[in-house]
């Protein structure tokens, strides 16, 4: 029998376009977003006990790759998008269901006038307006793996880019959104095909457009613009 689901929820978050959204979470840990259910799941009783855990599972859906069909091998970013992998052995967004996990971690809950209970979460890496289809709690005894193996993605730390943020330029971001900032911006936003030095790549964050150029293992930050 096919069932039919539907969002309870859509995220809030300081990315209006997929562009340098870190490619997993819990990487720039200084990344604030809300999450604000539809009306009809407004009810405070369903969020009872929440606050007792430190970290939650998301359950999303990639609502800007969304396909009529799929392949079933993708270029994963950290392997140079030049070599094919299985796309179950991937987070790609490129998938059957286009469905995506999260595990982010619990600020707080707050009771509003206009929305209801809100989630406010640490560490997402979900654009603005992403559909949300389920919020589990992460539960450590059986959810951590400490002696897991990461496969390819073992090598991600050596994407780690340094980031030279001019005070002056630093400044003009509001204080609150300055280390997210930096943090974005160190995990390489740029796609895995384009790596020209010249080139001047724009980040769309929290309402300012962040340009930059990278030199080597450096990202330098060039100007900071109002949007």
């Amino acid at each position: 029998m096919q069932t039919t689901i539907e969002p309870i929820a859509y995220m809030r978050s300081d990315f209006p376009t997929k562009f340098g959204i870190p490619r997993q979470s819990g990487l720039a840990g200084s990344l604030r977003s809300t999450i604000v259910f539809e009306p009809k799941y407004r009810n405070a009783d369903a969020l009872r006990g929440l606050e007792d855990f430190s970290h939650l599972w998301l359950i999303w859906q990639f609502s800007e790759s969304i396909r009529t069909d799929w392949t079933p091998t993708v270029r994963p970013p950290r392997l140079g998008g030049n070599t094919r992998m299985g796309v179950f052995a991937t987070r790609s967004p490129f998938r059957p269901n286009s469905l995506g996990l999260s595990c982010v971690k619990l600020i707080g809950l707050e009771k509003t006038e206009e929305n209801g209970t809100v989630i406010h979460v640490a560490g997402a890496d979900l654009m603005d307006g992403t559909p949300i289809f389920d919020i589990k709690p992460y539960i450590p005894y059986s959810d951590a793996h400490p002696g897991a193996s990461g496969g390819f993605t073992a090598t991600a730390d050596d994407f780690i880019l340094d980031v030279d943020f001019p005070a002056n330029l630093l400044r003009l971001l509001p204080e609150d959104k300055q280390q997210a900032a930096i943090e974005v911006l160190s995990h390489d936003p740029r796609p895995s095909y384009q790596h020209s030095a010249d080139r001047l790549y724009g980040l769309s964050f929290a309402g300012f457009d962040i340009r930059f150029v990278v030199k080597n293992q450096t990202l330098y930050v060039k100007e900071v613009l109002a949007l």
